[in-house]
């Protein structure tokens, strides 16, 4: 198995897997190879960004998980992943992988209301970020029809866990950063991220060709309930609520841009076809797991 993008998920993804498959990973930083091969895993140095690098990978493994982001400014396309597009065009070069697994996010469904999301709606990005990631969708996809390869894609939420870096809402709640009125808040969705880790090796066999899976916990909270509820666990005072146009006045664009879409993931792909059971079926489990909470 090749992992490409292998940070805190691709890890723990590995961690799951030790024993079971002879783990790869593509790395574009020659330091990072001492430390993945005390994690098992043979370092492969190779870079998205230059595609000429790939060739090493090209029919090297039997199943693939991209984790990797697309780049944060391409050029000259503001929506290309030429990233993506660099990987499966490598992976076309030669025997193409049986299954290849990527890690998208929730946010290619762009603002729902607070509707409940399946897998069947359609996409409607907003911001560039989750629109690179639905190009890259776009591409993946494009790979599995053309290969006969099960391309499985998951869509993944807001990603928490203890040791992992900014992985719980300690920092903010220690900030007071400011969360909207209930009358403006907006919902989120979590997944712990071992369980996201459980879903990718899930997908990975079991997943179906083409297939999405909205990668989400059971969680039905709103982002102000969220944090209500981590700072009684850690025992520190809850955030100020405002208004929404206070908040805008408050608030970096990146935190705005999270309060600007509402949805609620619906979840049951991920446990009827992939028969993945979360070790950490809400955030209440999940925050309580961590130390000091």
């Amino acid at each position: 198995m090749l992992i490409v993008g292998c940070g805190d998920v691709g890890l723990r993804t590995a961690r799951a897997l030790r024993g079971r498959v002879r783990l790869l990973a593509l790395t574009s930083t020659p330091a990072r190879t001492a430390e993945l091969r005390a994690q098992g895993i043979v370092p492969i140095v190779g870079n998205l960004d230059a595609p000429a690098s790939l060739a090493r990978i090209a029919g090297l493994a039997t199943r693939v998980v991209h984790l990797a982001p697309p780049p944060a400014d391409p050029q000259p396309q503001w929506w290309c992943d030429a990233r993506t597009l660099a990987l499966t065009r490598t992976l076309r070069r030669r025997s193409p992988p049986a299954s290849l697994v990527y890690v998208s996010t929730s946010g290619v469904y762009g603002d729902c209301a607070g509707e409940k999301v399946n897998e069947s709606r359609i996409a409607a990005p907003s911001t560039p970020r989750a629109q690179r990631r639905a190009d890259a969708e776009r591409v993946v996809r494009h790979w599995g029809r053309a290969t006969g390869g099960r391309a499985s894609i998951l869509r993944v939420p807001g990603i928490y866990a203890a040791d992992r870096e900014g992985g719980t809402p300690l920092a903010r709640l220690q900030k007071g950063t400011p969360v909207l009125h209930a009358s403006d808040d907006v919902y989120t969705n979590h997944i712990h991220a071992d369980d996201l880790a459980r879903a990718v090796v899930a997908a990975v066999w079991r997943g179906r060709a083409q297939r999405i899976y909205n990668a989400s916990d059971d969680s039905e909270l709103k982002m102000g309930d969220y944090f209500d509820l981590a700072a009684d666990l850690y025992g520190m005072p809850r955030p100020p609520r405002v208004a929404r146009d206070a908040a805008q006045e408050q608030l970096p664009l990146i935190l705005l841009s999270f309060m600007g879409e509402s949805r609620r993931l619906d979840n049951a792909r991920l446990k009827r076809e992939l028969r993945v059971a979360l070790r950490y079926p809400t955030v209440l489990e999940g925050l309580k797991a961590i130390p000091n909470a």
